[in-house]
């Protein structure tokens, strides 16, 4: 077996079982899940009819489907890319249609990584667990950039050495990031690609909660390196997905896109990968990338959400509203995976202790012994995916729970 497996940490959804394992939720009430990002929303119509459509599956289930994907859908992706960041990608060069972003975003740091014991991957903390598993597995050490509220929740990345970004392979950004709703501007996504070109390494951006938003839209990697003069986007590859967007999570329908190079190497590794997605998926993923209105009124709805459920929050939390995502970052000032469990307990709703998506970055790197405490611990991350109204009814049981306490 591969020696780096046994680096893997549990899951955070595995993590949570345990947790709640012998404790029932109060029966007095539904149970409302707030802790898995699994939007709830309606998926659109056209897509069903599309994925319905049984004439068309007939045909496409009868063929392999090609690792680069049907030219419809790349298009269909070069459209939207372009229209939404203002960028000039070429269908055939910058875009490769993925199966859901968790498999590219894993899979990029295998194809990306040289071997070198003293190779870094750095990432923010907390962060999507993809991220330090890619690097484990492909062989590197992770290198954890704090987010904590002393640094209002963004990755001071100014802060590293030079010495940390010359061990760099692979960076990881999130933005808006997940769990902590925070947006990265285009002044530090300049300084990052600067970075990159000096010390040789790839910038992996997963951009996948981008159209979720609630003032002005994200500003995307590929947009700050046009900018720049990168119009091949040199060292960037972001990642997107029909997941949030379109409220599709079972389609597994993404895609990456940027460095045409890079793909085209990355493309070698995937179709030995084979990870290709179904014909019938890019029918009805081109379709969903080239309308916009299914993706404002989900927009509208999360926007709605927060709007009846942070107030309520208000009363015992000091709330800071995410620009993006469907995340509430709450400090609890307690022991977090105890206030988890409790909550379960007395109010049947589940939220995920913020010290499963972090890490200690002392106890993992000896040359981060300047950095120590888990910055996810005390704090929760709570998933307004639920209906409107089982959302509002969570929040009020949440909050006179917490005031009772």
């Amino acid at each position: 077996m591969n020696p780096d497996l046994h680096r893997l940490h549990d899951y955070p959804f595995q993590r949570m079982a345990a947790l709640k394992q012998g404790v029932a939720g109060n029966a007095e009430f539904q149970h409302v899940a707030l802790s898995i990002g699994e939007p709830q929303h309606e998926p659109p119509g056209f897509v069903l009819d599309l994925l319905s459509d049984r004439s068309a599956l007939a045909r496409d289930l009868a063929t392999y489907p090609a690792t680069r994907g049907e030219a419809f859908l790349r298009e269909a992706i070069s459209d939207w890319l372009n229209r939404r960041f203002g960028v000039r990608t070429v269908p055939d060069r910058h875009v490769l249609p993925v199966s859901g972003t968790r498999e590219a975003l894993f899979s990029i740091a295998q194809a990306v990584l040289r071997p070198d014991p003293s190779a870094l991957v750095i990432q923010p903390n907390p962060f999507y667990q993809i991220y330090e598993g890619a690097a484990l597995l492909g062989g590197a050490q992770p290198y954890y950039v704090n987010c904590s509220a002393e640094s209002g929740y963004q990755p001071d990345f100014s802060a590293l050495p030079e010495s940390v970004w010359a061990r760099c392979q692979l960076l990881y950004l999130c933005s808006p990031g997940n769990p902590t709703g925070r947006n990265l501007d285009a002044d530090t996504l300049g300084w990052l690609l600067e970075q990159a070109h000096r010390h040789d390494f790839v910038i992996a951006a997963d951009e996948c909660y981008s159209e979720i938003y609630f003032d002005e839209p994200p500003v995307g990697l590929l947009q700050v390196a046009l900018q720049a003069g990168h119009s091949d986007f040199s060292r960037c590859v972001v990642f997107h997905s029909l997941s949030k967007r379109s409220n599709l999570p079972g389609l597994r329908s993404g895609f990456v896109a940027g460095d045409a190079q890079l793909l085209e190497q990355y493309f070698s590794y995937r179709t030995y990968q084979g990870c290709a997605m179904p014909v019938h998926h890019q029918r009805a993923s081109a379709a969903a990338w080239a309308d916009e209105a299914h993706v404002q009124a989900n927009r509208q709805a999360y926007q709605d959400k927060f709007r009846a459920v942070t107030p309520i929050l208000e009363r015992v939390a000091n709330v800071i509203p995410p620009q993006g995502g469907f995340y509430h970052w709450l400090k609890v000032d307690d022991d977090d995976q105890a206030f988890a469990r409790e909550l379960f307990r007395a109010c049947n709703i589940t939220v995920l202790p913020g010290s499963f998506l972090g890490r200690d970055p002392a106890a993992v790197n000896a040359d981060q012994s300047d950095c120590k405490g888990n910055p996810g611990a005390g704090h929760i991350r709570v998933a307004w995916v639920a209906p409107a109204e089982q959302c509002v009814a969570a929040a009020e049981r949440l909050t006179q729970w917490w005031q009772s306490r």
